[in-house]
């Protein structure tokens, strides 16, 4: 579905029709998104609810260059972000040193699970491994841009990424052992 000038338009005028359009086309994925930064699905309902009400307010100022989704998607993720600074007044850096070296040798854990176990397995890390291996795994982000939104440094973010995925690591492992036993 495309939305057009127009539809936009309709939105800012708070036309509910409209808005509840943007919300239903849209709602499915970011939630998946939200599920992600989340610790539990409870979470995740109010990320999702505090990011579309925060779409809804600033629809101003989407200029229509790139994808609307896109743009909905970054808010989701800032919004997440934000809960989480609001959830925890600061992470511990932790330097590489005391990073647990990962592993690769390891047969890849991934290809027996499902989407919906490696999920699982993402929303058991701690707070701080989550928001970072989300962040530069899934959604991109430089390490240095990691730190600026969190409110970390450079080499605590490398240090979360490291350990995330060592935890993952190790989790996913376990998991894969579990499946092949059944």
């Amino acid at each position: 579905m495309h939305f057009d000038e127009g539809f936009i338009e309709r939105c800012l005028n708070n036309d509910s029709k409209a808005q509840g359009e943007l919300y239903k086309h849209y709602a499915p994925r970011m939630f998946g998104i939200c599920l992600r930064y989340a610790k539990n699905q409870m979470e995740a309902e109010d990320v999702l609810q505090e990011g579309f009400i925060k779409v809804f307010r600033y629809l101003k100022d989407y200029r229509n260059e790139g994808s609307l989704e896109g743009w909905i998607r970054k808010t989701m993720v800032n919004t997440a972000i934000n809960f989480y600074k609001k959830k925890s007044k600061y992470l511990k850096d932790i330097s590489l040193e005391q990073s647990e070296p990962i592993n690769h040798d390891e047969e890849s854990a991934l290809d027996a699970l499902s989407a919906k176990e490696l999920l699982e397995v993402i929303r058991e890390l701690p707070d701080g491994y989550r928001m970072v291996f989300n962040l530069n795994v899934i959604e991109g982000y430089t390490h240095k841009e990691i730190g600026e939104m969190l409110n970390i440094s450079e080499n605590t973010s490398k240090s979360q990424l490291s350990r995330a995925r060592g935890v993952l690591q190790e989790k996913l492992k376990n998991k894969v052992k579990g499946v092949r036993r059944k």
